[in-house]
Order: structure tokens, then C-alpha cells, then sequence
């Protein structure tokens, strides 16, 4: 794994041998980036890598201008790699990294709401984020947690139920790459919500 393009192009990432992960591909990281920019991001934003593993798409997003990444994984290991990470791309006073269970703390709101979260839930829970599932509870959290007409990036099994809205989180987007899926999805904001309602 590498970052593939902004202030640390070409900086290769420690990655962890042997562990049960899903790492995402240059190829499919650099297409969700891409688009991203009709967005203007990741550019200035306060984001939210979860279930961050050693960091990819987090630092991915600091080299190309984000301000912060709070980046989060229960595994200690991933984390400790993650670390190593973010001091070798110098990246220590724009993150902070948490080992903690993403299912439980979401985002976790620090100083401000974030404009942008990636959720890279593992793979057996990527199967079905449909009412009553794990991920469904994870995505009602994070609609909390972001800002209005915030980005919120959900990769899935290509075959997952996976729904229209979230609380206020709109699917706005989806694209499929081999075995997988990502669904782009905006925070509404209170005011189309009610229109919408009426």
C-alpha cells in the first residue's frame, strides 16, 4: 500500500502480515478520491477514518490537504502500525488515532463535527447494513456526528442490502469494483428534510 498522490506521493505505508483485512487497492482508492473532488474534498475537511486498519484512505486524504484525521480500530496492532505511519508522513499534529470499538463511539465528535468519515467495516460485517444490523446502528451514530451536507463513504460486499438513507444520510452515489461496493452518502439538511416531509 502507498499514498498515491498530494504532499507524501509515493510514500509506501507499513502494512501488517498475515492479518484477516480487506486492504483497498490503489486502483479502487484512487477512483474514490476522484470522486470526491466534485465535492471538493478532501481538501480542508475535519474527517473520520473508522475501522482505519493502518490508515490507508486517512492518510491518503491528510496528503491531499484534509486538516485532521481522527482515525479509529479496536485491533492495537493495526493502530501501532497506523502510528508508525503517521510519524513517518509527519502527519502527528493533524490526527489522532484511538484503538476503541468504532461500533460503540461512531465518529466520536472531538473539537468539531466532521465534513467527511470512511467506514471500511470488516468483512463479515459488510454483508447486510440493513435495519437491526450492526453497521445500520454504526451509520444512525455517524449521522450525528458529521455536518450538514457532510460526506459519510460505506464500503460493503458487493451483494449487501444496504439502504437509501440513514437518519439524514441520503445515498447521493454508488460504485462497484470487483467483489465490493461504495456508496457515497450526504448529510440532508434539516431544512430539505422537513420540505421533503411535507
Amino acid at each position: 500500500m502507498r499514498i498515491i498522490a498530494g504532499s507524501k506521493r509515493g510514500m509506501k505505508l507499513l502494512s501488517p502480515k498475515g492479518r484477516d483485512t480487506r486492504p483497498i487497492t490503489d486502483r479502487v482508492k484512487e477512483s474514490v478520491f476522484n470522486i470526491m473532488q466534485k465535492w471538493d474534498l478532501p481538501a480542508g475537511a475535519v474527517a473520520a477514518d473508522l475501522f482505519c486498519g493502518t490508515g490507508s484512505m486517512g492518510l491518503e486524504a491528510l496528503s491531499r490537504g484534509a486538516q485532521w484525521i481522527t482515525f479509529i480500530d479496536k485491533d492495537r496492532r493495526a493502530i501501532e502500525l497506523l502510528d508508525r505511519n503517521i510519524a513517518k508522513a509527519g502527519f502527528l499534529d493533524a490526527s489522532r488515532s484511538l484503538c476503541h470499538n468504532v461500533l460503540n463511539i461512531g465518529a466520536v465528535v472531538q473539537e468539531q463535527m466532521y465534513d467527511l468519515v470512511f467506514i471500511d467495516p470488516p468483512y463479515e460485517m459488510s454483508t447486510s447494513c440493513d435495519i437491526g444490523t450492526r453497521i445500520h446502528a454504526l451509520m444512525n451514530l455517524v449521522n450525528l456526528q458529521v455536518k450538514d451536507d457532510a460526506i459519510v463513504i460505506l464500503r460493503t460486499h458487493l451483494r449487501a442490502l444496504v439502504l437509501e438513507l440513514y437518519g439524514q444520510l441520503e445515498r447521493i452515489d454508488k460504485r462497484e469494483w470487483g467483489n465490493m461496493k461504495v456508496m457515497f452518502y450526504r448529510k440532508q439538511t434539516r431544512e430539505k428534510l422537513i420540505a421533503e416531509m411535507e
